[in-house]
């Protein structure tokens, strides 16, 4: 019997009428294994990933397949996103075991849940002759397979032990972090190593921010290159905006086609602060294509932001994206498609399967005259209408916590930084610019009232919901840390005090429930589900660790609060963090991101005055605001904002208080003052 079809997560329904009585995890899967003596299988895997579609439909659709597993195992289906936990337990056994990891994960384990043999994606004759040798030596060698089993638990124990060595995560230490990113840096390509090549979303905001505390050229040009090359490659969806989760080849030429949340939140950021820095307008263009994809492709009006759009469609991947030279003509017509044809390197022989070709952006638009802007934009909203008619990628519509709190706090900065510059340019443009922010403003305010009372229950943060209804699967580290943080961003935002006590709240449960001896954090909490092991994971990889995104929240919160104990709490996380920094570089970019405000104070700066939204002292303060800084306007001692608290205007104007530690500095009222503080 399958027992998927009342799942809340869309993977597990896609397997609902599998012939394979498959189990969700839960206690009662390991009591029938243990019943009946056999082992488990575990399968974890996505709705949006196109190896975890392939494996389905050779595998576990086909009835030989379902036979073998449904007579020798307890089958057990597992949403890596639901349940990051048990992913994270297995995937360190996978690569503990193989020396690499993936999805579709394969383990098969013992009764108890303990790994004996690990691995990803195997196609149908190797999966049916796994089944039969996994079950043989389950019968005739149970001995060796639970000595090996045994070996393997111990192995990932450490491997998520907390603990370890400690050190100050120093402005030295820093610099030697960006000048290893400097020696893997694709000088040609932009990012980092070669294929597959993955948008390194959280390093680059860890080089744009040394850049501004240093100076470093040197990381504003891997950042500013690496953005440009991925902007321009066909990673990014040129005509509707938003990036594909990674590219095959080294050249950001063919991407793996599921766009994921947490890529395109962590992406808005980088565009976003590439724009605040340097007025670049391909990043301002960028930045805002980004927000709209958001808005408009991931956003359930009343909820959250929807995880990702699949990797395929209707089977078949990059169905929906793809063009050939005859395509733009049929569309276009033969001097506009032609002249498409070039712009976006779509050839004859094409760039991907059957011909077909990936648009890229092969010329330089985003500075070209007028008229060339204008038939470029007409051009794209012509071939977008087109590709709207045909069949498009299945969206994965749950709402993962942790996932929406870092697209709330992109967008919160991609709002301020809009107010604050103006919105500029040619009218067209700017039109467009002010409806994506109008729209992305009203996403972003839903998913943050979404979290706050539908993820909340019972003062601890679930993970996961859909349709509005809320999941089982308890909150872990990273959702804790990204939701914080968010919440810290919506304060600054909006003025409204409700958010950083609901901030304050998160972190108190966190630090209660999640903290480690010596200074680390647990990614479950000590009442969750107890697992095989504790998972503990300090690096950063696809999304910000939970230890990275709990101590941004802290940094931020003990910034708006002046309260010194969640600084002292986000010091000694990272400083557990800081001798992997100094051998890893790559995997650790938003502990170094965070290390970044640390060192530049952060500042707070406090901007008293009746027209937040309009005074040119608020605008300055974002756009010139150092690493890290918070930011916060609004009327003196305005109720829930304690860093308003005891400002008054200055001569009755309005008047900004630049801060470090609630020190401060003499207040000013003139944007060059400011400036000079700054």
């Amino acid at each position: 019997m399958n027992r998927l079809a009342t799942a809340t997560s869309p993977y597990l329904l896609q397997h609902a009428d599998n012939p394979v009585d498959w189990w969700p995890w839960c206690d009662e899967a390991f009591a029938e294994a243990r019943r009946r003596d056999v082992p488990v299988l575990i399968s974890v895997g996505y709705a949006a990933c196109h190896w975890c579609h392939v494996m389905a439909h050779e595998s576990f659709e086909d009835t030989a397949v379902g036979k073998l597993l449904n007579d020798g195992f307890v089958a057990i289906k597992v949403d890596r996103e639901e349940r990051p936990d048990v992913d994270a337990v297995y995937m360190t056994a996978t690569q503990a075991m193989t020396g690499q990891g993936g999805w579709p994960m394969t383990v098969f384990a013992a009764p108890d849940g303990t790994p004996f043999f690990c691995g990803t994606y195997f196609p149908k004759p190797n999966f049916l002759r796994l089944l039969e040798s996994v079950g043989t030596a389950w019968r005739e060698q149970r001995e060796a397979v639970l000595r090996q089993g045994a070996a393997v638990v111990e192995a990932i124990g450490g491997a998520q032990a907390v603990g370890g060595p400690t050190a100050p995560l120093t402005a030295e230490l820093l610099d030697d972090a960006a000048a290893q990113l400097a020696t893997g840096y694709d000088r040609s390509n932009g990012g980092f190593g070669g294929a597959p090549k993955f948008p390194p979303h959280m390093n680059l905001l860890f080089l744009l921010r040394h850049h501004q505390r240093t100076g470093s050229a040197e990381s504003l040009e891997i950042a500013r290159h690496t953005a440009e090359a991925m902007a321009r490659g066909g990673i990014n969806d040129q005509l509707a905006g938003g990036f594909a989760r990674y590219s095959v080849d080294e050249h950001w030429t063919v991407p793996h086609f599921e766009k994921m949340l947490y890529d395109n939140a962590l992406l808005l950021r980088v565009y976003t602060q590439l724009w605040r820095l340097t007025g670049d307008p391909l990043a301002r263009r960028v930045a805002r294509d980004v927000a709209r994809f958001l808005a408009d492709e991931l956003h359930r009006p009343g909820e959250g932001f929807a995880s990702a759009l699949d990797a395929d469609t209707e089977g078949v991947e990059g169905l929906t994206y793809a063009w050939t030279p005859a395509q733009l003509v049929e569309v276009l017509g033969e001097d506009d498609g032609r002249w498409a044809a070039d712009l976006f390197a779509v050839t004859e022989p094409g760039t991907f399967e059957g011909g077909m070709s990936v648009l890229r952006l092969a010329r330089d638009v985003d500075d070209a005259d007028p008229a060339v802007r204008g038939r470029w934009q007409d051009v794209v909203r012509r071939l977008l209408a087109a590709r709207d008619t045909r069949p498009q990628p299945a969206r994965d519509d749950k709402v993962v916590a942790a996932w929406n709190g870092l697209a709330i706090t992109a967008i919160a900065e991609f709002v301020r930084l809009v107010e604050a510059r103006g919105v500029g340019d040619e009218e067209a443009d700017a039109n467009l610019l002010e409806g994506v922010t109008i729209v992305a403003d009203g996403a972003m305010r839903d998913a943050a009232e979404h979290l706050a009372t539908v993820h909340l229950v019972d003062g601890r943060l679930r993970r996961v919901s859909r349709d509005g209804v809320v999941g089982a699967p308890a909150g872990v580290l990273e959702d804790y840390g990204c939701v914080a943080e968010a919440f810290c961003a919506m304060h600054q935002l909006t003025g409204e005090g409700r958010w950083l006590e609901l901030a304050g709240g998160l972190l108190d449960t966190a630090l209660a429930r999640f903290a480690a001896p010596g200074g680390g954090f647990y990614d479950t909490a000590d009442d969750a589900e107890q697992l095989v092991t504790r998972p503990a994971d300090p690096t950063d990889n696809a999304t910000p660790s939970g230890r990275s995104a709990i101590v941004a929240a802290l940094v931020a919160y003990a910034a708006l609060t002046g309260e010194n104990r969640y600084r002292e709490a986000a010091e000694a996380a990272l400083a557990t963090v800081a001798p992997i920094v100094a051998r890893h570089a790559r995997f650790t970019g938003y502990a170094a991101t965070v290390g970044e405000a640390l060192l530049s104070g952060p500042y707070e700066i406090a901007v008293v005055t009746d027209d937040p939204a309009g005074d040119p002292l608020v605008a300055a303060a974002y756009r010139h605001a150092p690493p890290g800084a918070v930011v916060v306007a609004g009327r003196p001692d305005q109720p829930g904002v304690p860093l308003l608290a005891d400002r008054p205007l200055v001569d009755g104007r309005p008047a900004a208080y630049v801060c470090r530690g609630f020190v401060c500095q003499r207040p000013v009222s003139t944007v060059d003052d400011l400036l000079a503080q700054l």
